[in-house]
């Protein structure tokens, strides 16, 4: 890649996936945006992800990587970045910055300290979460943090109006994400029935389509026993729309999943349930009131950095073992005051 000759500053931030990691470098967008004078912010990512950023309004151009990784590296040749700030650190994002005279920052991924903490369970993480960390990255750019937190935009499009839903649901709702990227990051149905049946609010399940056919059969499950305060909305919208019924919650419980930052970037109040990963990974809910419901007992967790198909252990008691009593009094402290509402929670990480 070839230096830019003109004076205006070129950046590119390369983040290929997940959701939830997406969202989590918003940060580094808004305050390279914001901090560097007149900067062309350019950001690379595969194309199956493009409704996350697509409505940013500090990005100028948007590069999708879609089948051909070479496509792609012809385009930003031609581009002449100053900079390329690598949140991905992955051997094809090295590729994509490799044989130029570009200036790249990398993210660093800490795969040994993970590594170590998955397999042996020697937690050697910094303190520190992963947003700090991007943020560390273009630190010598001289940028830092603003303390605004994560960023979420929805077009008015796909906001979803109040008035669209059930009447008690107008007056407030909980919302509950039953989506996740693993089956082991993810209550099975009989756990789901147990919270729901703790939430006496009116309550909405939130997921695409691959979940529509459980929160069918969790809100059915509910009409039989003669209550009807769980409605199911997976996949009934599309993925922004869901993000702004988030937008619109009293309260958001979530799997450590994507949605947990969507939420946080909204600045809801958080449940986040966790199984066969941990908050020490760091990845929590970013700047928002939060409180965690895991099992610290259990001497296999955490088995996996990202998650699996199915418990390595067969029992998977990380999420079997998990006790939602608790779920009810944070329930209770939501007062629903049309169009107001209040919730005390607090603002710092708690065990229920």
């Amino acid at each position: 890649m070839q230096k830019n000759t003109n004076s205006k500053l070129k950046i590119l931030i390369i983040r290929f996936s997940s959701l939830g990691d997406i969202v989590l470098t918003t940060p580094v967008i808004r305050c390279i945006k914001t901090q560097l004078e007149g900067v062309e912010l350019h950001y690379c990512t595969k194309e199956k992800y493009a409704m996350v950023l697509e409505n940013n309004p500090y990005i100028d151009r948007l590069i999708l990587l879609k089948d051909c990784l070479k496509s792609i590296y012809k385009e930003l040749l031609k581009e002449q970045y100053d900079y390329v700030i690598d949140l991905h650190g992955s051997l094809r994002s090295h590729w994509l910055t490799w044989g130029g005279a570009l200036v790249t920052y990398r993210f660093k991924k800490l795969n040994l300290l993970k590594w170590l903490y998955v397999n042996f369970k020697i937690n050697r993480m910094p303190d520190k979460h992963i947003v700090d960390r991007y943020l560390d990255t273009v630190r010598p750019l001289g940028v830092f943090n603003d303390g605004k937190g994560l960023d979420y935009f929805i077009s008015k499009q796909e906001e979803i109006k109040t008035e669209e839903l059930p009447l008690p649901y107008q007056k407030g709702f909980v919302a509950l994400s039953i989506g996740g990227g693993a089956q082991t990051k993810r209550l099975p149905f009989h756990k789901l029935v147990e919270l729901c049946s703790q939430i006496k609010s009116p309550l909405l399940l939130i997921g695409g389509e691959e979940e529509q056919g459980e929160g069918e059969k969790i809100e059915q499950y509910f009409k039989k026993q003669k209550q009807y305060q769980v409605k199911n909305v997976c996949g009934k919208y599309n993925f922004n729309q869901s993000a702004s019924l988030l937008k619109q919650a009293q309260l958001v419980i979530t799997h450590d999943t994507g949605m947990m930052h969507i939420a946080a970037a909204f600045r809801k109040p958080i449940i986040s349930i966790w199984g066969s990963t941990t908050p020490h990974l760091g990845m929590y809910p970013y700047q928002t009131p939060f409180s965690v419901i895991e099992n610290k007992d259990l001497g296999c967790r955490p088995c996996s950095k990202i998650g699996f198909d199915n418990c390595p252990k067969g029992h998977f008691e990380c999420m079997n073992s998990l006790n939602f009593e608790m779920i009810h009094k944070k329930i209770s402290q939501l007062k629903i005051v049309n169009p107001a509402f209040e919730l005390s929670v607090s603002t710092k990480s708690s065990s229920l």
